[in-house]
């Protein structure tokens, strides 16, 4: 490991000591609240005609005018897609979240979320620098590739598990996070090579996130579920039995069901295991063969 990786994963440790306590549990839920909430308002804009969503978009021409709201508003606005694969979408993106916060943290899993969408404000006036007001950026930045960041993180803690594609097909996590990572890198490309800049943007935003996270602090595999098992399995077989308790009492490792001597109050005495109890019941020589088998 490298001192910068390691420099790296000190800091984010110092950060969760300091402000951990002000992390967000849950943080999917609200994310997912925030989507019902666009999805109401795309709604109603179809009845009343007031395009309620065109005032939350991420618009850094509005924003430098005053409506700093939209620094945030814009991710309540959900993706373009049907009501079905909406049900589907919170379920699936409920459970990848709530998977994640389970395995980092909510600190490390709030860093996550908020990196994406912070990088994702920063490409958006990086855009606005170099197009202007003429382009409306807010048109093409949305949530879409934040919810997918979380599904790479997923895939990259859990490559092996396998999922139901169509509820037909089982594909494991890494295949299908691989067959993302090369439609979106051919349409960063497509937009590239089109000069839509503007584009490409908020795709190469959104997705920053996942590479720095994982690429420039790979340590961070620790807590994959098998590796906190390995270590814990680890630790277990390489510590020793206790023999004292912490006021220096030795602790007893026999002692009989009936009478409570142990090897420590009577060496003399001898200790075995009843085969004809059910359970794990010792006893000394003098009731191991006068006591009553205990059956429930």
């Amino acid at each position: 490991m490298s001192k910068y990786k390691l420099r790296r994963f000190t800091l984010l440790d110092k950060l969760e000591k300091k402000f951990g306590k002000y992390a967000i549990p849950n943080l999917i839920v609200y994310l997912l609240i925030g989507y019902v909430i666009g999805y109401l308002l795309q709604f109603g804009q179809k009845y009343t005609g007031v395009p309620y969503l065109n005032y939350l978009t991420l618009e850094p021409h509005y924003i430098l005018r005053g409506q700093i709201w939209r620094l945030v508003s814009w991710i309540i606005i959900p993706p373009d897609t049907s009501f079905i694969w909406a049900i589907i979408m919170f379920m699936l993106y409920y459970q990848l979240g709530s998977s994640l916060e389970n395995t980092w943290g909510s600190f490390r899993f709030n860093v996550y979320i908020f990196g994406g969408m912070l990088f994702t404000i920063i490409g958006a006036f990086i855009t606005y620098a170099i197009y202007g007001p003429t382009v409306p950026i807010g048109q093409f930045i949305s949530t879409y590739y934040i919810n997918l960041s979380i599904f790479l993180a997923f895939s990259t803690c859990f490559p092996d598990m396998q999922v139901m594609l169509y509820f037909i097909i089982p594909v494991k996590m890494k295949w299908m996070s691989i067959f993302y990572l090369v439609i979106v890198g051919y349409s960063i490309v497509s937009y590239l090579m089109a000069g839509y800049l503007f584009a490409a943007m908020p795709i190469i935003a959104s997705l920053l996130n996942w590479f720095i996270f994982f690429m420039m602090t790979r340590n961070l595999q620790r807590y994959n579920p098998k590796d906190i098992h390995r270590r814990a399995e680890f630790r277990r077989q390489a510590t020793p039995p206790r023999t004292q308790y912490r006021d220096g009492t030795p602790i007893a490792r026999h002692k009989c069901a009936v009478c409570g001597r142990t090897e420590i109050s009577n060496p003399e005495l001898e200790f075995r295991f009843c085969s004809k109890c059910n359970g794990n019941y010792e006893y000394c020589s003098e009731h191991l063969f006068t006591h009553q088998h205990i059956q429930h």
